[in-house]
């Protein structure tokens, strides 16, 4: 048995043993703890060019009753590596408002080695980590909200113990590597145009649009977002140029590096464009205009200094003047080319 993970079971299983989760068998919690993944699952990640130790991110949809697994390549993005079902959640779709609504979190989280718990009553588990900064912003409540075997919920998302073991084991190997925390995103739905204009009708549908912008980032990506909190609300891959973020106060003056900006622009005018066509045949009409995004202005260029040139070459060359036009005439580059090449770029 390898010591480090026997130790790591061991110092999790003393130190959050949750309320109502303990066993005094240590020995069957190492044992559950560290069961090794399949074999056919490492020879899956190691075809894809990644390891047991890669870092890891998951996403849960509750329509589609599936959980996924995603680690990260040696490219740099992220891949998909296994789907599991969810054997039940609790409650409908929708966020989670307060303590016993029964209802299961939807939203971002980040799972540390703290939160997770392999002297679960419910064979293996890990802590989603609810209410999170963007939850507490809003008062919600609510506490032990859970990822977890024994196929039995009560605002968690339960699984069957075999995939738990699994799932626990693609977490605990990740962060035993050294990823310090992983990334879980839980949505009511795969967030296509198809379901948005399904589910446009929800009381929910205002806050689901704001899942879905992470939801995108993801998708175009294929990186887990950076997430931050402010004006009581979720802000993706943005950097505060003034000030900080603060998740109850209104957001600083934020930017987006440019080749994401742009490529997510285009994301997005793209979705507003396939929303609008099916809503139209959804309601049996013919599309109307749609109001597309403009594409982000391109940073100033850096000035660099200018060598004074001698008085008797005040005027330059032929041959730098037709340079000169030559570049000219490549910024000019339609936004069209520039915002397919940018997206090649980012999904290299």
């Amino acid at each position: 048995m390898n010591l480090r993970r026997f130790s790591i079971a061991l110092g999790l299983a003393s130190a959050l043993a949750l309320a109502g989760c303990n066993s005094s068998d240590v020995l069957d919690v190492a044992r559950k703890a560290n069961q090794p993944l399949p074999q056919d699952v490492v020879r899956k990640m190691k075809a894809q060019g990644m390891t047991k130790s890669s870092p890891v991110m998951m996403r849960i949809f509750k329509e589609e009753g599936v959980l996924e697994v995603w680690k990260q390549k040696d490219t740099g993005r992220y891949a998909l590596v296994k789907s599991y079902e969810i054997c039940k959640y609790s409650g409908v779709k929708g966020p989670k408002i307060r303590e016993g609504d029964r209802q299961a979190p939807e939203g971002f989280y980040m799972v540390n080695r703290g939160l997770m718990n392999p002297n679960s009553d419910y064979y293996l588990s890990f802590n989603l980590g609810y209410p999170n900064r963007f939850d507490r912003s809003l008062g919600r409540t609510g506490s032990n909200l859970m990822v977890h075997g024994d196929c039995s919920s009560a605002g968690c998302y339960a699984m069957t113990d075999e995939n738990v073991a699994e799932i626990y084991g693609f977490a605990r190997d990740a962060l035993a590597g050294g990823q310090e925390a992983f990334q879980v995103q839980a949505f009511p739905f795969r967030m296509t145009a198809e379901n948005m204009v399904k589910h446009r009708d929800s009381e929910h549908f205002e806050y689901w649009s704001m899942l879905k912008k992470g939801y995108d980032h993801f998708e175009l990506t294929q990186l887990p977002p950076k997430v931050d909190v402010c004006n009581r609300r979720y802000v993706f891959n943005q950097s505060a140029v003034e000030g900080s973020f603060n998740a109850s106060a209104a957001c600083p003056k934020m930017e987006m590096p440019y080749k994401l900006e742009v490529a997510y622009t285009k994301f997005e005018n793209n979705y507003a464009v396939e929303f609008e066509k099916l809503l139209a045949k959804h309601e049996g009409r013919k599309p109307g205009p749609v109001s597309l995004k403009p594409l982000p202005t391109p940073p100033a260029p850096v000035a660099m200094p200018v060598e004074k040139l001698p008085e008797e070459s005040a005027v330059a060359p032929a041959n730098v003047i037709a340079t000169a036009s030559s570049s000219g005439a490549a910024a000019t580059t339609s936004e069209t080319t520039l915002v397919e090449s940018t997206q090649q770029e980012v999904s290299n």
